[in-house]
Formats: structure tokens, sequence, C-alpha cells
């Protein structure tokens, strides 16, 4: 093949307005406000391909994105590479496509390095936001990053997000759980959300645990690496104790009694749960209930598994409560909803209407703080009425958010083992919408054939073991 394409070397600033877009194979050119707001900084940076017509007319063979982008940015005018060439589809097809695999976008990393050159040339954050087009969070994440040399080494290496390298400076010093978050990253990134913030609480659970420890040693406590249960025959539990006036033992009653023990439990919803016990309740002058102490025989193996899974699950609901909830805010915050919304809300106040009306009733605060507000007093009228009259366009965005906060509301660390047909619609619904379930929440989905339509709110309400 001839080469038809003669390089004239020659570059002219001319008006974007003036240039012709030639069909290209890319059939749409997005241009985001941050790559407008960096044209507008900056300027065009790399000139635009184009070639010119026997009556003067530029057209532009490569670089669209930056025309488009330079128009809306306003301005006056953009350098371009001239070159001579004939209208041969099959050689501009090529040069386009070329041109735009040459152009490798840069990575997280990679955006993070230039900010710490950028901040070592003496830019301020705000600079270099509005340099570069980013987003002054952007910018302190990705220093943030550059700043912790695990952190740094990690974005390069494994190529992951800002927000990843940013997850793991968190757990500066547990080189296990920074190994399990880089290796989530790069083998399944869907679920890093949930693996981080089941890391996070459960750091903050160790933290509770530890701290209650400390400050119940220092009260001359024996701590207990474990519950001795109720079959136990060194120690009893002071809730099976009574004075000889039969007087239920409190706390206060064996703050000076020898050998006095405890165990820390911290379950799902981080609270601290203290279980205290005495090794000679009859030598400290209590007595059991009865005068006798029943024995319920120590758990069998099996018994200890479906505990452990139980305890684990509740845990892991928590974690995925915390995300799914973030998720959902941001879903709201954006100008436009899934296509199926309209269809989503009047399926929740049909088929769905149990929960709505459970939680309007209530109040719904859910949906409110979804939509990033405070939920209204008891004797305040619903801001969220306020807020449709002051933004009308937002009157979906509040019949969404009711729908998805009642929904919402009805979950519980039971639902993972009690699904309603209301739970299984609502999970199947998130993810259709891209959200990534977690382990915990894929169980509600995992049968496929939803049970009949069951009390939700009922359901949510049962006592949960594990506890």
């Amino acid at each position: 093949m001839s080469d038809t394409t003669t390089v004239v070397d020659t570059i002219e600033h001319l008006d974007p307005q003036t240039l012709i877009i030639e069909t290209n194979v890319r059939p749409t050119a997005p241009i985001t406000p941050a790559f407008v707001q960096s044209i507008k900084e900056n300027g065009v940076l790399t000139p635009v391909l184009g070639h010119r017509s026997d009556d003067g007319a530029v057209t532009v063979r490569a670089g669209q994105r930056r025309v488009f982008a330079a128009r809306e940015a306003g301005l006056t005018t953009i350098p371009v590479y001239l070159v001579h060439a004939e209208d041969v589809t099959a050689e501009r097809i090529v040069q386009q496509m070329v041109e735009n695999d040459q152009r490798e976008a840069l990575t997280d990393g990679d955006r993070a390095a230039a900010f710490q050159q950028l901040a070592f040339e003496g830019l301020s954050v705000t600079a270099i936001a509005r340099r570069t087009g980013s987003k002054a969070k952007e910018v302190k994440t990705a220093l943030a990053v550059t700043e912790n040399e695990s952190a740094a080494s990690a974005i390069q290496e494994h190529q992951l997000t800002l927000d990843q390298a940013a997850a793991l400076i968190e757990f500066d010093g547990d080189d296990e759980i920074r190994a399990e978050l880089i290796q989530v990253a790069t083998t399944d990134p869907a679920q890093f959300a949930h693996t981080a913030q089941r890391a996070r609480d459960e750091k903050a659970r160790a933290k509770t645990k530890a701290d209650t420890e400390a400050e119940l040693s220092g009260r001359g406590y024996v701590i207990l690496d474990s519950d001795p249960g109720y079959y136990d025959t060194e120690y009893t539990r002071i809730s099976e104790l009574q004075t000889t006036d039969d007087q239920r033992v409190t706390v206060e009653q064996i703050e000076d009694q020898d050998g006095r023990a405890a165990h820390v439990r911290v379950y799902a919803e981080g609270d601290a749960n203290i279980s205290y016990f005495l090794p000679d309740a009859k030598a400290a002058g209590f007595h059991t209930y009865g005068g006798t102490q029943s024995k319920s025989g120590p758990m069998t193996d099996e018994e200890k598994a479906e505990r452990r899974t139980l305890i684990a699950n509740n845990k892991a609901w928590a974690s995925a409560e915390i995300v799914r909830r973030e998720w959902l805010t941001t879903l709201l915050s954006r100008k436009t909803l899934p296509k199926d919304a309209a269809v989503v809300i009047a399926k929740g106040l049909t088929v769905h209407r149990q929960a709505i009306s459970t939680a309007t009733r209530e109040g719904n605060e859910l949906a409110h703080q979804l939509l990033g507000m405070e939920p209204s007093g008891y004797f305040e009228n619903d801001k969220l009425t306020a807020l449709i009259e002051q933004a009308p366009a937002k009157a979906q965005h509040v019949a969404l958010a009711i729908v998805l906060g009642a929904c919402e509301s009805v979950t519980s660390k039971q639902t993972w083992r009690y699904p309603s047909s209301t739970d299984t619609d609502y999970f199947a619904l998130l993810a259709r919408w891209g959200y990534s379930l977690s382990d915990v929440e894929q169980i509600v989905t995992a049968d496929t054939a939803a049970p009949e339509e069951t009390d939700a709110a009922q359901v949510s309400a049962a006592p949960g073991e594990g506890d």
C-alpha cells in the first residue's frame, strides 16, 4: 500500500469553533467536567491531527475530545498538527486506532506520583486540583497515599485505585489484613469495599475488647480468654447467684472478692458484653438458685461450628450494612436515577406495601438519611415534603428514597437467616443496579424461588442468637 499521508510538519493555532470533526472510530467522545476544567486551565497541550481541504477548511482526524472540550472551555485557539491527507477511509481508521491505542490513560499510581511532584513544586491542594481538573478530595487522598511507604508501593506494584490504596493506610502494622486487601483488590475488586469494612469493624471491636479488658484488669479481675459456659465446674457466673436474702448478686457485690473473673465479648453492634464469674460462690456467701446449679453439658462440635458461623455472619452483616447504605446514598445523590426507578416505586407501594407502611408510620428515618437529611422530629413537619416543594425535580428521588429506606429498615442480622420475599426482591434489585452483594448478602438471594410474602417487620424483630 502506498503512503497516502504526507506530514507537512506544520502546527497552526486555529479557532476550535471553525474545525470540522471527521468521522471517528469512536462513536462518541464523552467529555467530563474535569477534562474541560483541565483544558480551561492548561489549554490543549498535545496538538490535534488535522488536514486542510482545497477550500481552506480544516478537518480534525484525531483529537475530537480535545476540540469539544476546548469549545466548551471557551478557548479561542488550539494547536493543530496539519498533514496532507487524501480521503481514504481505511487509512483514516488505521490512523485513528493507532492514535487512540498510543494514548494510554494514566493509572491512579501515576496520578498520585504526579500530584506528589506538584506538591513538591509548591502547589497547594487547591491549585493542583484546579490545574489538573481533579477534585480536591482526590488530590488529598493521593498525597496521603504517597506519604505512606506501604500504600505508595502497593498502588504502583498492584495497580490499585486511590481509594483501595488509601484503605491500606488504616491498617499500618497489620501485614495480614493488608495482604488480604491487596489480594481482594487484584482478584475480586467488587468485594473490596466489603472486605475493608469488615476489617475496620473487626479492628474497632478488638480495640473495644482490649480497652474493656484493661479497665477490668485494673479493677482486679482475672480476664478469661473464653467463656466458661454454664456447664463449667470451676467458675460460676453471677447471674446464677443469689445473696443470703435471695436477691440477685450484682457486680458491685463481688468487687472485693478474691479470684473474681470476667469474660468480654464484642458482638456485631460493637458494644462490649461482660460476663462476671466467681471461683467459689459459697466462700463469698452466695448460693445458686434453688441451692443447686443446673449444668446443661458442653456444646457439641456441631453446635460450636453453628455458633461460630452465626457470629461470623452477624458481624459480616453489620459491616455490609454500612457499605450498602453508603452505596444507596451515592445512588440517590445522582442526577439520573436507574431507568426502572418508577417501576420500583410502584412495586414498593403495592407488593411491598407492608414495609412501606411500617417505615412511613415511624417517620422513615432512613429515607431522610439516604438523602443526606436529618430525620424529622416528632412534632415537626416531614422534611421530605419541604424538599419536594423546594426542588420539584427531586420528587422521584424522594419517592425512591422512601421505598428503599422502607425496604432497608426491615432488614437486620436476622435477614440472612430468615429472608422474606421483600428482602429477596430488594437485594436482587440492588444487585441489578450494580451493587456488589457481600457473601452474607448473597445468601438472601441464593434461593431464586422467593417464599410467600411474610411480615418483614416481624421477621426483623425476631430475637437473634449469637448476641
